[in-house]
Parts: C-alpha cells; sequence; structure tokens
C-alpha cells in the first residue's frame, strides 16, 4: 500500500482508499490489465469507480493505455513512476489466454515518416500464443 500511496502523492492526487486499491493491484501487477482484471482482483469496487480512478491516473501521467487490438484497453504504469526507465516497448498480446504482457527487452524502433507527420503515439503490439498457454 506504501508504494501505492507515494505514486499517488508523486501525481498531485488526493488519497483515497478506492485509489489506493487500484493503484495498488496496478504496481503488484506483472502485466497490463483491463478494467475487466481489475474488477475481477477489486470486487468491492464497481466498474465506474475503476474507470474514474483510471481516467484520474492517465490525466496525472501515472498510467498508459494500450491498446492491444482486441476490443480491450489495458492499463500500466508509466516510466515516471515505474521503476523501469524504457517508455516505449512491445506488448505481446496472448490469443488464447488474451492476456497482453509487456516486452521490456524489445523497444520499439521510431519509423521514418514523410514531411508534414508527426508521430504522437507508437503502439506495437505481437500476437501469438504465451509461454504458459503454449504448455498446454
Amino acid at each position: 500500500m506504501k508504494r501505492a500511496e507515494e505514486i499517488l502523492k508523486k501525481g498531485g492526487l488526493n488519497i483515497t482508499a478506492n485509489r489506493i486499491r487500484v493503484m495498488k493491484v496496478l504496481v503488484d501487477s506483472n502485466r497490463p490489465l483491463s478494467i475487466t482484471d481489475l474488477y475481477d482482483k477489486l470486487e468491492t469496487i464497481d466498474k465506474s469507480n475503476i474507470f474514474r480512478a483510471l481516467a484520474l491516473f492517465r490525466e496525472h501521467g501515472l498510467i498508459h493505455a494500450i491498446d492491444d487490438g482486441c476490443d480491450s484497453t489495458k492499463y500500466e504504469l508509466t516510466p515516471l513512476v515505474s521503476d523501469s526507465d524504457d517508455s516505449r516497448h512491445a506488448h505481446f498480446h496472448c490469443r488464447i489466454c488474451h492476456k497482453t504482457y509487456c516486452l521490456k527487452t524489445s523497444p520499439i524502433p521510431t519509423p521514418s515518416v514523410p514531411d508534414g507527420f508527426a508521430i504522437q503515439e507508437i503502439n506495437y503490439v505481437i500476437k501469438g500464443i504465451c509461454p504458459d498457454c503454449n504448455k498446454k
């Protein structure tokens, strides 16, 4: 809980019980989580409160959203608050268990674009089968 509170303070947010609980799940996770994943872990907080906390965390630069192309946005801590300084990395989406994983050792190359274009975001998702599902 202490780490979650530190992150909320760093982001300049008021500390509430729900925000601490949502942030703690994100801190303890080893992969990006969807709202449904968070709801499953936080059964006493409804989805609308989880969504509001996530929107506030994004607004304050504490988390970022990942579009894995599977109709479910995933959320993870930004390098600003995580122990990683790697802000641009690939993600892997398993087609069997539908979990999305960070591939911190797979940096995203910056593509060249024609003059006049300004890159604002790069979303790099690899799809396949994760090691756990591959064993089955």
